[in-house]
Order: structure tokens, then sequence, then C-alpha cells
């Protein structure tokens, strides 16, 4: 997504072309795009010029999304979704405490977007470029 964020307003990217400059492999890239696209993350096109793109702005698209779409809506431990998961949950303090946790995941991942990312990576590149002066 971060490849897509970068790419964004510029037309279409082939998966290819965000492999190579990822390092990871296309048939996992073409694997993780299923989902992304089925929730609307990414648009698709075919053809000579085709390929894939955000389908909002990078500003619109929060990391929650993205892991939403590739991880489901996980709980860290079953009980925190599924009260009836165990018997122990009306007096149990450690689910009080995942619980906690997991909505102070759930509001950071929502309060990091995309274009973000985009800075925040552009920020690591130029101090490494700094300190390499």
């Amino acid at each position: 997504m971060l490849g897509l964020a970068i790419r964004h307003g510029k037309g279409y990217t082939r998966l290819n072309d965000i492999a190579r400059s990822e390092g990871i492999s296309e048939k996992y890239l073409s694997l993780i795009v299923i989902p992304l696209r089925g929730l609307g993350l990414v648009n698709s096109t075919r053809g000579v010029h085709g390929g894939y793109a955000l389908a909002r702005d990078p500003s619109q698209i929060t990391v929650k999304e993205i892991v939403d779409a590739l991880e489901g809506d996980n709980a860290i431990v079953d009980c925190v979704r599924n009260a009836s998961a165990c018997s122990r949950v009306p007096i149990c303090v450690s689910r009080d405490i995942w619980t906690i946790l997991e909505d102070k995941i759930a509001e950071t991942l929502r309060g990091i977007t995309l274009d973000q990312l985009i800075r925040m990576g552009e920020e690591k590149v130029d101090r490494a470029l700094s300190h390499d002066i």
C-alpha cells in the first residue's frame, strides 16, 4: 500500500514494479491485493497501461483499514470479542487489560494514514542521508 501511496496520482502501477522496488515477491503481492481490492482500498485495471492504484487519497486511508483488510478484525485474545469464550469474563481483570490494550492499538492504527507513513519514510531517508555526509 505504501508503494501505491507513493505513486498516487501517477496512474496505475504494475505489481512487478512494486515487488521489485520493495524487494518482495510478485506472487505474494498478488495475494495481498485481493482483499485490499475487495474492500475498496485499491482499484485495478487490465491492459497495457493497467495495474493497481489507491482507490482514495493516501491521507484518507488509515493503517487500521489496511490491517483489518489483511488480518481481519482479530482480537488479541478470544474473550475480548467473544465474552462467551470464557466463563471467567465477568470477574477477569486480565480481560480488562487486554481490552484496554486492544482499544489503544486500534486507536493508534486509526490515527496513522498512508500519507503520514510517506512523510515518516521521507524523514528517515533524509536522516540517513545526513548521517552519511
